[in-house]
C-alpha cells in the first residue's frame, strides 16, 4: 500500500457500514458487487477483478459470457458509482475511509477523505472508457431560458454534422458490388455422449438451425451433412457451423462452433447447457436451434460484423448495391435512428433495380423510412396523411410479395405502432414472431408496444431474455427496462437505461430520463434532457402530450408524464399543443 492508504481492517469496517446502509442494502446485485470487488483486493486479488469474473461470479452469467456482447457489468458498474456517490454526499458524508470505483476501471480504490481533492486520476482499464462526468450545475430543476438556447444550438449544431458526415479525406470506399449475403454450411453436430439415440438428435439439431437460420433472409444458408470445416470439399461458403453434444452432470450440453473458411479461425462459439428436466422437452431441437440463432441471425451477430464495418463509409450511388447491402444500412439506422444513417439505407434502396426493388424487403424498408420521416422526392411534398396512406399501400404490396417474411411483418407492425393502431400493431407483431421466434428484434418492438399499452407484465416477460440473449443490445431495446425500473421506484437504474434508450428514442427517451432524473432529485439530468425534448420537431408541431398519446395508450404513464414535465417547467401550452 501507498503511504496514508487505509489499512484493511479500517476499510473492511468502512464496507460494512457502506453495506448496512438502507439504499445499499436494498439493492442486493450492488451490495454483492461491491462486497465482491474490495473483498478480492483486499485479499490481493486485484489483478482478477475484470469484467469476466465479476459477471460470472457475481451476476450468475455463463461461462461463455462475452463482456463484449452483454453488458451486464458496464451498466451495473455506473449504477454503482452513482449509489456510492449518494452515499458520501448523505449518509456517509463523514466518513473517513472512501470506497471509490474509479470511471473506466472494476478495481476500487480506497482513499481517506483530506486526501480525497488530491487524489490522481487512474487510469482506464478493464472495461470501456467511461464519458467525464457533466460539469456541476445549479441545484434547481428549473432551467434558465439562456441555458435552454445554449443547449438547444449546440444539439441543432451536432444535428447538423451529423447529418452531413460524409467519407473521412483518405478513406477508400468499400467495393460494394463484394459485399454479399453470408454464406453458411451448417453440419452435423457430433454427439459425444455415447448413445445411438442421440445420434438422431445431433442430426436432427443441423437441420433446425438450417431452417431456422434462413427465416432471417439475410444469409445463405445450407445443410451439409456430415461435413466439417476441414474436410468439406465444396468451398462455395464463408463459414462452416458445426458443434458437438456431450452429457453434463445428468444433463446434455450442445456446444456450436462458427469457423470462418477463409482463415479457418473459430470467430464465434456458444454453450447451451440443459438439466436432465430440459431435455425432456418436447420442443428440445427448436428450443436449442432458436437460441443460437438469436445470436447468429441477429444485425449484430457474428455473421454481418465485416459488412457492417464496411459499409460504415458508405455512399450513396457508389455502384454495385444489391437487396443484402440495403439490408444492412436499414439496420445499421434501426439502432439509433438518425437521420444521416435513414438517408444512406434511402439512397441504397433507390439504387436497386426494378426487380430487387419490388421485393417485399425493399417495399417494407421504404415505407419504414417514409413514416419515420426520412423520404425521397416522391414522398418527401406529400401531406402528412397523404405519405401515411402510401406507406400503408407499400406495406400492404410488401406483405402480399413476401407474407412469410418476418421482417416485412416487423415493419408492419412498427408503421401500426407508430400510427396509433395498437391492436393492428399486436396482431402484425405475433405474426412477427410466428414466423420467426428468433427475431429478437421483433420480440424487442413487441415488448415495447406491450409497456406502452400498459401491458407491464407481458412486456417484462417478453424483455427478460434480451439484454442476455441478444448481442450488444441497441439502444432501444432499454425502453421496457427503464419503464420497469421508473415504477419500481429504483431511479438509479432508471437514469442508466433512459440514457441509452434516449440515444435512439428522441421523444420518448429524454422524457423517461427526465422523469429519473427527478426520482433522484437530479437537476443535472433534468437540465440535461428537458431542452432536448422542447426542440424535438414532432413535439413543436403537434404539442407534447398530444404527440405522445399516437403512441402511448397507458393512462397512468401519460398522466406520470404530464405531472414530470410540469413540475420541470415545460408551459402548459406546449404540454398541450404547438409550440
Amino acid at each position: 500500500m501507498s503511504d496514508g492508504e487505509p489499512g484493511d481492517e479500517e476499510t473492511a469496517e468502512a464496507l460494512q457500514r457502506l453495506l448496512a446502509w438502507p439504499d445499499m442494502a436494498r439493492s442486493g446485485q450492488l451490495a454483492k458487487f461491491l462486497r465482491y470487488i474490495v473483498e478480492r483486493k483486499l485479499n490481493g486479488e486485484a489483478q482478477g477483478i475484470k469484467a469476466y469474473s465479476i459477471a460470472v461470479d457475481v451476476f450468475g452469467r455463463p461461462p461463455d459470457f462475452d463482456p463484449q456482447v452483454d453488458p451486464i457489468v458496464r451498466v451495473q458498474a455506473r449504477r454503482l458509482r452513482r449509489l456510492l456517490d449518494q452515499y458520501y454526499r448523505e449518509a456517509g458524508a463523514e466518513e473517513n475511509i472512501r470506497i471509490v470505483l474509479p470511471t473506466g476501471r472494476y478495481v476500487p480504490a480506497f482513499i481517506r477523505r483530506d486526501q480525497l481533492a488530491g487524489a490522481a486520476p487512474v487510469e482506464a482499464e478493464n472495461a470501456a472508457p467511461a464519458a467525464p462526468p457533466p460539469p456541476a450545475r445549479p441545484q434547481a430543476l428549473s432551467i434558465s431560458w439562456f441555458v435552454l438556447a445554449v443547449l438547444t444550438t449546440g444539439l441543432a449544431i451536432m444535428a447538423y454534422a451529423f447529418s452531413t458526415w460524409g467519407p473521412r479525406d483518405g478513406v477508400t470506399l468499400p467495393d460494394t458490388g463484394r459485399i454479399v449475403r453470408p454464406a453458411v454450411l451448417v453440419t452435423e453436430f457430433k454427439s459425444l455422449t455415447g448413445d445411438i439415440a442421440d445420434l438422431s438428435m445431433a442430426a436432427g439439431l443441423s437441420v433446425a438451425l438450417t431452417n431456422a437460420l434462413d427465416r432471417f433472409e439475410m444469409i445463405s444458408v445450407r445443410y451439409g451433412g456430415g461435413a466439417s470445416a476441414a474436410g468439406a470439399e465444396d468451398r462455395d461458403f464463408d463459414y462452416v457451423l458445426s458443434g458437438i453434444i456431450r452429457r453434463v452432470g445428468g444433463g446434455l450440453q450442445y456446444s456450436a462452433i462458427l469457423t470462418e473458411m477463409t482463415t479457418g479461425a473459430v470467430v464465434w462459439n456458444k454453450a447451451i447447457a440443459l438439466g436432465s428436466a430440459e431435455t425432456t422437452r418436447a420442443d428440445l431441437l427448436s428450443y436449442v436451434s432458436d437460441r443460437l440463432s438469436v445470436v447468429l441471425g441477429s444485425p449484430r451477430g457474428p455473421l454481418f460484423g465485416r459488412s457492417r464495418a464496411l459499409l460504415a463509409d458508405y455512399v450513396a450511388n457508389s455502384g454495385g448495391e444489391n437487396l443484402y447491402i440495403c439490408r444492412v444500412l436499414f439496420d445499421l439506422y434501426r439502432e439509433r435512428e438518425t437521420q444521416s444513417a435513414g438517408e444512406k439505407a434511402l439512397h441504397c434502396f433507390d439504387s436497386l433495380g426494378e426487380r430487387a426493388g419490388r421485393t417485399g424487403q425493399a417495399m417494407a424498408a421504404r415505407a419504414s423510412l417514409s413514416v419515420e420521416g426520412i423520404s425521397d422526392d416522391l414522398a418527401q411534398d406529400m401531406p402528412s396523411e397523404e405519405r401515411q396512406a402510401w406507406a400503408d399501400d407499400l406495406l400492404a404490396a410488401a406483405v402480399k410479395a413476401a407474407p412469410v417474411s418476418a421482417f416485412v411483418w416487423e415493419q408492419r407492425a412498427r408503421f401500426y405502432e407508430l400510427t396509433g393502431q395498437g391492436e393492428q400493431a399486436e396482431a402484425s407483431y405475433g405474426t412477427a414472431l410466428q414466423i420467426n421466434p428468433a427475431n429478437n428484434d421483433a420480440l424487442a418492438g413487441r415488448a415495447r408496444h406491450l409497456a406502452l399499452l400498459g401491458r407491464h407484465e407481458a412486456a417484462e416477460r417478453l424483455a427478460a431474455r434480451l439484454m442476455t440473449d441478444s448481442p450488444n443490445p441497441p439502444p432501444w431495446y432499454f425502453c421496457v427496462p427503464a419503464l420497469e425500473a421508473l415504477r419500481d421506484g429504483d431511479y438509479l437504474s432508471a437514469v442508466d437505461y433512459a440514457e441509452i434508450y434516449a440515444e435512439a428514442d428522441r421523444e420518448l427517451g429524454p422524457i423517461l430520463a427526465v422523469m429519473a432524473g427527478q426520482g433522484l432529485r437530479d437537476s443535472d439530468i433534468v437540465n440535461r434532457y428537458l431542452p432536448r425534448i422542447l426542440d424535438h420537431a414532432s413535439f413543436r408541431a403537434n404539442g407534447i402530450m398530444p404527440q405522445l398519446h399516437l403512441r402511448i395508450a397507458d393512462e397512468i404513464l401519460l398522466s406520470d408524464i404530464r405531472i414530470a414535465l410540469l413540475s420541470a417547467g415545460v408551459p402548459v401550452a406546449a404540454l398541450m399543443g404547438a409550440f
